[in-house]
C-alpha cells in the first residue's frame, strides 16, 4: 500500500555536505519527494516536535542538537514507506547499522545519526503536517 512518511535530515548530515548523497540514496530506494526544505528549527519548534520524549534523559540534548544547524524535511510516498524508511535508515546506533543503510554511511554517533524517520503511519501524518500544509504535497 503507497503511504507517507516523514524524514529529516539532520543537521550533521547537511553540515557534512550529505544531503543531496541522502537525497538521491531515498529516490535511488522508491521513494517520491513530495514536498521538502531547508529550515533552521528554533528552540520552541524543536521541543514541540519532540515533545514526545520530554520525560526522556537526552531531551534536551536532542533539541540542542536539532537546533545546531540547518536540517532538511521531506515528505515522502512510496509502498510501505514507514517500514522501509526506517530500513533504509539502519539502526538508531550507526555502529549497529547494516552496511549500506543511510546511517552506516553517514551517521557520526548514536546522538549525530543523519536522519530521522517517523515511526509509525500516524506519526507520520503528524510530523508532516507539522512542517507541509496539504497543499505543498505534490
Amino acid at each position: 500500500m503507497t503511504q507517507q512518511t516523514l524524514t529529516i535530515i539532520k543537521p550533521d548530515s547537511v553540515e557534512n555536505h550529505n544531503t543531496g548523497k541522502i537525497i538521491a540514496h531515498l529516490e535511488n530506494e522508491g521513494f517520491r519527494i513530495l514536498a521538502g526544505r531547508m529550515v533552521h528549527l528554533t528552540e520552541a519548534q524543536a521541543r514541540a516536535f519532540y515533545a514526545v520524549h520530554k520525560e526522556r534523559p537526552f531531551y534536551n540534548d536532542l533539541v540542542a542538537y536539532m537546533t545546531s544547524g540547518p536540517v532538511w524535511p521531506l515528505a515522502l510516498e512510496r509502498k510501505d514507506a514507514v517500514t522501509y524508511l526506517r530500513q533504509v535508515m539502519g539502526a538508531t546506533n550507526p555502529s549497529d547499522a547494516d552496511a549500506g543503510t543511510i546511517r552506516s554511511l553517514y551517521g557520526e554517533s548514536i546522538e549525530r545519526n543523519s536522519i530521522h524517520g517517523s515511526d509509525s503511519p500516524e506519526n507520520a501524518a503528524i510530523e508532516i503536517s507539522f512542517f507541509f500544509a496539504a497543499s505543498e504535497l505534490v
